[in-house]
């Protein structure tokens, strides 16, 4: 039995590995494809780029781990269905839960593997990364000149080139707006040729311009005289250098980043829950009291916002002694009496109203920021029970499909994942809202998966009808479907 646990182990860490890396990569593209504007044209070095590829990959794992594990417990099973290996193990009066139980006892281990990634890796990583990102975001482009259209990158100049030579770098009708001096076109420049360059440093660009022209206007000697001197300038050579700034790349201070949702784990993010909590409840109230309620809804309002502590009470509701008719008592006064109590409850309501305008975007965005870090608590736990919830379904798909490879298991692995992510995205925007609660938004992808998993695996273990694939096919016969999904004809007889 041991020598069988090593085959089945063997035969899965192989595409367990193989798949972890293919999903990373393919995670990894996407990764570029959403900040490829924010790193092209900026000079930075490859050192830089590895970095932030390598810190970027760290915070993608998590989401790697699940459908690595979905894809490699099919092909692994998938394969050993292929080759008749599981019908000889079976036949052997071997259970398909013995042979699957090493694998979940790896299953078991990789999801806390992944707990603790989440949980003490993946804050760290998040936190460098952040911070290096946003260093990037902050590092000002290179100094790229595109013909006909100005550009302001370098400090108090306006250059503008009408055309540029690829091939030997050399520009052509450059035309420069000189605001050194504080006003604006003070000083212009035209030139029919020029070669820019930026020092090694970055410190300094360095401008050489052929045969042209420079317009300035001179101050006068007495600042009571309007009249300013005309001065132009011919030139056959003329090199300007100034000095840039912010050009070379800058790493920001992590600190700047320290208490964000995606940089803590899991006890940090209770303490800022119960500190953030403490303050919307805070804010809430001051909210509600501008209000102005009369004092039974004030004592309720308090009772339902106060902490929970031992000096809490209960304030019950005050039965009224007598019911009477608002609209007979006002009938009953003069026009003029009635027009100002209505002018005066619609000054009253108008009041409200901006009060409730005014408050409401800053008490919805402090519980969105508040919800935020509740997601994340609930997130590092429900993408690794996935790791164990994707194996329940793979296993017994894998030996529903028998086929190995990254062909069929590949196809059902991605619908799979799809369709995961689409109720766990869901469940999260549902929770973030707060239509649901946070638990049950944040959980719902498991509750679903969770029960088809233990059922599939359930009807693999006692052999049921539903684990062969001869009952598909017959399915799909009788729908007519044979051909769609390319069942020969000696398989429909069979």
């Amino acid at each position: 039995m041991k020598r069988l646990h090593l085959y089945v182990i063997r035969s899965f860490i192989g595409p367990f590995i193989m798949t972890f890396f293919i999903v990373l990569f393919v995670l990894l593209m996407q990764f570029l494809w959403k900040y490829v504007d924010d790193l092209v044209g900026k000079g930075l070095d490859f050192k830089v780029l590895a970095e932030m590829m390598f810190y970027a990959s760290f915070a993608l794992i998590p989401l790697a781990f699940p459908l690595a594990m979905l894809l490699a417990s099919i092909m692994t099973f998938g394969s050993l269905g292929e080759n008749y290996e599981l019908v000889a193990m079976k036949a052997s009066g071997i259970s398909l839960f013995r042979i699957m139980k090493p694998l979940i006892v790896i299953a078991v281990l990789i999801t806390f593997t992944a707990f603790y990634f989440s949980n003490y890796v993946l804050p760290e990583t998040n936190l460098r990364f952040s911070t290096l990102l946003y260093s990037v975001k902050k590092q000002r482009p290179e100094l790229v000149l595109q013909p006909g259209v100005f550009t302001n990158e370098v400090d108090g100049y306006s250059i503008k080139v009408g055309s540029k030579d690829n091939k030997t770098k050399m520009l052509y009708d450059v035309l420069i707006y000189d605001h050194t001096g504080g006003k604006a076109n003070e000083s212009v420049t035209i030139a029919d040729s020029g070669f820019l360059k930026i020092t090694q440093d970055r410190k300094y660009m360095v401008l050489n311009l052929y045969d042209g022209i420079n317009y300035a206007e001179q101050k006068p000697q007495n600042r009571s005289d309007d009249n300013k001197a005309f001065q132009r300038n011919r030139f056959e050579e003329q090199t300007i250098r100034v000095k840039v700034r912010d050009f070379d790349f800058n790493r920001r201070d992590e600190s700047i980043f320290r208490n964000q949702y995606r940089m803590l784990n899991t006890s940090e993010l209770k303490l800022m829950e119960d500190t953030l909590t403490t303050n919307y409840k805070t804010r809430l109230q001051k909210y509600l009291f501008q209000l102005n309620p009369n004092q039974t809804i004030s004592k309720n309002m308090v009772n339902l916002l106060a902490l929970d502590d031992s000096l809490k009470r209960n304030i019950s509701v005050i039965q009224p002694d007598s019911i009477f008719s608002v609209d007979s008592v006002v009938a009953g006064f003069d026009k003029w009496v009635q027009a100002d109590i209505a002018e005066s409850a619609l000054e009253s309501a108008r009041r409200t109203m901006q009060t409730v305008n005014m408050y409401q975007g800053q008490l919805y965005n402090q519980k969105k920021t508040l919800n935020k870090y509740k997601m994340e608590f609930h997130r590092k736990f429900t993408l690794s029970i996935a790791v164990l919830v994707f194996f329940f379904i793979g296993a017994p798909l894998g030996a529903i499909i028998r086929k190995g490879g990254l062909g069929m298991p590949v196809i059902v692995s991605i619908l799979l994942f799809i369709f995961y992510y689409i109720i766990s995205m869901s469940g999260e925007k549902s929770a973030r809202e707060d239509a649901w609660s946070m638990f049950n938004g944040m959980w719902f992808s498991t509750y679903i998966f969770l029960p088809i998993g233990v059922w599939l695996t359930y009807k693999a273990v006692t052999d049921s009808a539903i684990m062969s694939a001869e009952t598909y096919t017959r399915f799909f016969n009788r729908l007519g479907l044979g051909k769609l999904f390319g069942i020969k004809e000696k398989e429909q007889e069979k």
